[in-house]
């Protein structure tokens, strides 16, 4: 039975600043006791707002709810979801959550790690060059993108969704021709677009051999992503701030995207984000999972079909100076692999 819960707020700053507003990273660090004295750690994270407010809703409403509760990650999770619908079923309700479920799985893994409990299917998945990076200068962007290619990446992704189109245009030939033809090169507007500007932006961007455009539209506008998904050749990609296995399901029987990028934290946690893995799977839609790549990347050996996982520039968990070793997974060139350490392999430094 679950004894205690205790959480720690670290908020930590980004070596490359994701705007000027986002300058740091917070992470709330979760830890589990049982009353047999076993422990687990999981954590909750937000990039930019709400740090403070998951952390008071996971030690007043949650720690009260889950105090006597089995260590059970499924059923504490369909509990924790119940007890918590009023204050909504997603956002800070499932990213408070993550931090619960994440440490139930590192107990459930024992002495295994975590992608040899869930069964992984491949020794190793690729890692794709990513950056927060829509307001560098063109030539920080292209640097950056050289960066990437020295290390290995044969696939980048970058930020597009300038005010002026002309602009995104620029910024991605140049990335194109610093990557060269045979990198494959994604492009993401965090939702930037109506439906109006993402077809006028795709179709000028389109010759640049584009694996995917994502988050073009507001996330949780389903029926503009199909309307759009219908009229274009690129393939959509969306999820990171889609929060419920609910809106997964609706994305994908509405038929809304070609690939879906779950965040782990934000869905709350692995038991959600395997539900949705699942679906994607009767669907025959690939996952990629969302950031968080020492987790991420665990999640990712483990999935029906092949996955990239992405990784910030200077801006992992270990980047910034939050684990401590050793390390969960082991990144060498652009190829990521489990090291299989104990549980989650996380251990906060």
């Amino acid at each position: 039975m679950i004894k205690d819960l205790v959480t720690e707020l670290r908020s930590v700053p980004l070596r490359r600043p994701w705007g000027a507003d986002v300058r740091h990273n917070h992470v709330i660090v979760c830890t589990v006791a049982l009353e047999d004295g076993r422990v687990g750690t999981g954590f909750s994270w937000t990039p930019q707002i709400g740090a403070k407010a998951i952390k008071a809703l996971l030690d007043n409403d949650i720690r009260q709810a889950l105090i006597g509760m089995p260590a059970h990650p499924e059923l504490v999770w369909e509990r924790l979801s119940r007890h918590l619908s009023e204050a909504g079923r997603g956002g800070l309700t499932t990213i408070a959550m993550a931090g619960i479920d994440l440490a139930l799985w590192d107990l459930r893994c024992g002495e295994s790690s975590l992608a040899d409990v869930l069964g992984a299917r491949r020794a190793g998945v690729p890692v794709y060059g990513s950056g927060v990076n829509l307001h560098y200068s063109l030539d920080e962007l292209v640097e950056q993108a050289r960066r990437w290619s020295a290390a290995g990446h044969r696939a980048v992704k970058i930020k597009v969704g300038r005010p002026d189109l002309a602009e995104d245009v620029e910024r991605v030939a140049a990335v194109r021709e610093a990557v060269g033809p045979a990198t494959t090169l994604m492009i993401d507007a965090n939702q930037r677009w109506d439906l109006h500007r993402a077809r006028r932006a795709i179709a000028a961007l389109a010759p640049y051999d584009l694996h995917w455009i994502e988050e073009p539209l507001p996330a949780d506008d389903v029926a503009a992503h199909v309307e759009l998904r219908r009229r274009i050749d690129v393939p959509v990609a969306v999820g990171e701030n889609v929060y419920t296995v609910h809106g997964f399901r609706d994305l994908l029987t509405a038929g809304a995207c070609d690939v879906i990028q779950p965040n782990v934290v934000r869905v709350g946690g692995i038991t959600p984000f395997l539900r949705i893995a699942e679906l994607a799977h009767a669907f025959d839609v690939p996952v990629h999972p969302h950031l968080l790549t020492e987790l991420s990347g665990q999640l990712a050996l483990a999935l029906p079909h092949p996955a990239m996982v992405e990784k910030v520039e200077d801006a992992t968990l270990t980047d910034l100076g939050l684990l401590a070793e050793p390390y969960p997974v082991v990144i060498e060139g652009a190829e990521l692999r489990s090291s299989g350490a104990r549980g989650l392999g996380l251990t906060w430094s």
